[in-house]
């Protein structure tokens, strides 16, 4: 389970994506999952397709693992999908499944609305693959440093975003190891009746909840051992520095930009 749940797994490598500084990952994603919204044809969205493909192979990442990766994603796209063929009836009728009939709008709609899900978590999976949780804390600190003035807490959210990101896989691990002995004594999870299978879940649930709590405390115990009194007065052994690279990805990025709202109905 843990290899097929990529989302705040970091992979180390040397690409162009991995040199990138955090803070212009960020803002680049940031602004994707904005204007995605915007899309509203067949081009635009294929503009968009093409830079997140093409962001996906220049991290040099393996795509079979990418893609596995995203496997349990995958379910929540293909419900989705089918039920705006269910439920929408815009457009004409294009075929009958049983008593129901399929809109054209629904075809286009549910493929509207898979395709951007889909994209959405594949830009954000990269920033985790390509950026360490420690990189991603130093950015979001950095980009909402100006809250300062206001005694908005920065340092103290970047850090909960990170230990969140850090903790998805550990969590996964462990939910492989409860299940996996859960399962060598007997208990199952994927037949019977739904009733069954809900209860067989609870077994799974209780001591993964309490390995959580566990280990929240045991993180905050290491914190306040070491001396942490939240981000006042603290320094970094890495100071962020904007490259040429980076200059360089702003600006490919801003043409995709006109070329997609040149490519808007």
């Amino acid at each position: 389970m843990s290899n097929s749940f990529i989302i705040g797994q970091y992979v180390p490598g040397s690409s162009i994506v991995h040199r990138l500084d955090p803070r212009t990952k960020i803002t680049i994603i940031f602004f994707f999952v904005i204007i995605i919204f915007f899309a509203n044809n067949l081009l635009s969205y294929g503009v968009l397709a093409f830079f997140a493909l093409l962001s996906m192979f220049t991290t040099k990442i393996k795509i079979s693992y990418i893609l596995k990766g995203l496997k349990p994603v995958w379910f929540i796209v293909i419900f989705t999908f089918i039920l705006h063929l269910l439920v929408t009836k815009d457009g004409e009728v294009l075929f009958s499944i049983f008593s129901f009939e399929v809109y054209s709008g629904a075809l286009y709609k549910g493929l509207e609305i898979s395709l951007r899900f889909t994209l959405l978590i594949l830009m954000t999976s990269l920033l985790t693959l390509t950026t360490t949780p420690i990189s991603i804390t130093d950015g979001v600190e950095s980009m909402l440093n100006p809250l300062r003035k206001i005694h908005f807490p920065v340092h103290e959210l970047a850090l909960m975003m990170s230990i969140s990101l850090r903790f998805i896989p550990t969590l996964m691990q462990e939910t492989e190891k409860i299940s996996k002995a859960q399962a060598s004594r007997g208990v199952d999870f994927r037949t019977g009746k739904m009733k069954e299978r809900i209860k067989a879940v609870v077994p799974l649930l209780v001591p993964l909840f309490v390995s959580a709590f566990k280990r929240a405390e045991e993180l905050a115990m290491a914190m306040e051992a070491r001396g942490y009194n939240g981000g006042e007065g603290r320094t970094k052994f890495r100071e962020l520095k904007l490259q040429r690279v980076d200059a360089f990805i702003f600006i490919f990025s801003a043409l995709i930009l006109v070329v997609f709202f040149f490519t808007r109905v």
